[in-house]
């Protein structure tokens, strides 16, 4: 004799339900296969097995409950039944056997839920789903963290860290996001900094040890000049990034700024920390305070108290770890170094300078007038030389197209103007936002702007004539090009900030 299930179980939201959870499952289980057994990962495939398809089976399993609850309550209403409760005699067949089913559905439903929830945190936490789901919006910050030196390293790792507090946050931010990405509220480009992000001693620190950040390093930079050679021009600095010795701790070198004997304080007058006005020393040894005003753009009380007092830590300078975005005539040079381009190409630097001068409104008008612009550039000023090696520039051609797609974003306004990096001082102030010369204590001291106290000149030159440094002594810097008299008193990002702006 068949056994049937409890009658309450048949009406029409319970059967939904039923149906509902059956579909759900097996497209589930179906997809499940497929994402195992396909070569090729799929983000909204992710999105469906295990955010979009768990969330309709939940839904089925309620319906179920609750058109179980509705049909007694209508029997109830119409005088057919006066129990408040489906009754369950053990002693009756069909009954034991509608409780071992109800018990074997939930067991393997308490299963899977705790897999199903376990992969959905793992896909969410993924670099796949932070870098890929919104696509259009994201992609600047997923194409340049694919090229950084963090590219081994996943999202959440620096962008939320350990510990279900922030994970929670994060989510509860994440929510957020959805919705401007939903409904299109999000500025472009996205504001940096992100003001909530995790003090990097929670992050960063837990893989770089910054007390031990003692050696010093060499460091050689190629650039190459607008000419027709593309006169290739060397700088080799000894970067002081610690002390001479080690032993020395942090006493001094460019991570003195983190030295746990000292507090630096700081306080932006822009939202992006790029000028800063105002610098508070302290010596938690002796106790000893040093207040610096930037005396050509000083902070008024008032002002003050409506401003974040920030103190200093290491993504003040190292503020694009992961999401670098270079400049053109950063690209460039590095695509000549690479020989991705050829330097033998006459005037290939001056023409590609000459394209990307200025900004482009989408990304299949920039590839279109990076073309025109450089075949116009030789084919007006230098007929002979497009003649004799117009493979070769069409080539070129090819690989800046292909250097600006991974370092400019036209949707989304993103480029190395909107996102300066601090380190240095050649494309934005960087280091001379506070080492300006111009920042002074009531008694005069300032803060240094003696280029030595960070690095030394050992080598400069073109190839072939570069002049070296006597052993323990700087060359005096040389630009490449001669300067107006007016900038040689200037920033560096005086004049190369206008060559990406």
């Amino acid at each position: 004799m068949a056994l049937k299930n409890p009658k309450v179980f048949y009406n029409w939201i319970s059967l939904t339900g039923f149906i509902i959870t059956s579909n759900s499952l097996i497209l589930i289980l179906i997809l499940f296969l497929f994402s195992i057994f396909s070569e090729n990962g799929n983000t909204y495939l992710g999105l469906l097995i295990y955010l979009v398809l768990p969330t309709f089976l939940v839904l089925g399993l309620i319906l179920v409950p609750v058109g179980v609850l509705l049909n007694i309550r209508k029997k109830q209403y119409v005088g057919k039944s006066t129990n408040p409760w489906p009754i369950f005699d053990l002693n009756q067949r069909k009954d034991w056997a509608t409780l071992v089913k109800i018990t074997l559905i939930t067991v393997i439903f308490l299963v899977a839920s705790v897999i199903g929830s376990y992969r959905a945190f793992q896909y969410t936490e993924s670099v796949e789903f932070c870098g890929t789901l919104c696509h259009k919006e994201m992609e600047p910050e997923y194409v340049t963290y694919q090229h950084s030196a963090h590219a081994k390293v996943t999202c959440v790792e620096c962008h939320v860290g350990q510990g279900a507090d922030w994970y929670v946050k994060s989510k509860m931010s994440g929510l957020y996001q959805v919705y401007s990405v939903l409904f299109k509220k999000y500025p472009k480009p996205i504001a940096t900094p992100i003001h909530s992000l995790r003090p990097v001693r929670e992050t960063c620190e837990r893989c770089h040890w910054p007390e031990k950040f003692y050696s010093r390093k060499y460091r050689s930079q190629r650039s190459y000049l607008s000419d027709s050679a593309n006169t290739e021009w060397n700088v080799t600095l000894l970067m002081k990034v610690g002390p001479e010795f080690s032993p020395m701790g942090l006493s001094e070198g460019i991570h003195w700024h983190i030295n746990n004997n000292f507090k630096i304080e700081y306080i932006s007058s822009s939202s992006n920390r790029e000028i800063i006005p105002w610098v508070k020393l302290t010596n938690l040894k002796t106790g000893q305070i040093k207040t610096f005003i930037d005396e050509d753009n000083p902070l008024k009380e008032k002002e003050k108290g409506n401003l974040e007092i920030r103190n200093m830590d290491c993504m003040d300078c190292h503020n694009r770890p992961s999401h670098l975005y270079k400049s053109a005539p950063d690209y460039i040079d590095i695509a000549l170094i690479s020989r991705m381009l050829s330097k033998n190409v006459p005037y290939i630097k001056k023409a590609a300078m000459e394209a990307l001068k200025n900004p482009f409104p989408d990304s299949k008008t920039a590839m279109e007038s990076i073309e025109a612009k450089i075949m116009g550039f030789y084919g007006t000023q230098h007929p002979d030389i497009l003649k004799s090696n117009e493979l070769a520039i069409r080539k070129a051609i090819k690989v800046i197209q292909q250097e600006y797609k991974l370092n400019a974003f036209p949707y989304m306004k993103a480029d190395a103007s909107q996102y300066p990096n601090h380190i240095g001082h050649l494309e934005s102030e960087g280091c001379f936002r506070c080492h300006s010369g111009r920042h002074k204590t009531a008694t005069g001291e300032s803060i240094s702007i003696d280029c030595d106290i960070c690095h030394t000149i050992i080598a400069q030159g073109p190839t072939g004539s570069i002049a070296n440094s006597a052993a323990n002594s700087s060359l005096v810097f040389q630009h490449p090009t001669e300067l107006k008299e007016k900038a040689k008193t200037a920033f560096c990002s005086d004049c190369h900030r206008s060559l990406y702006d």
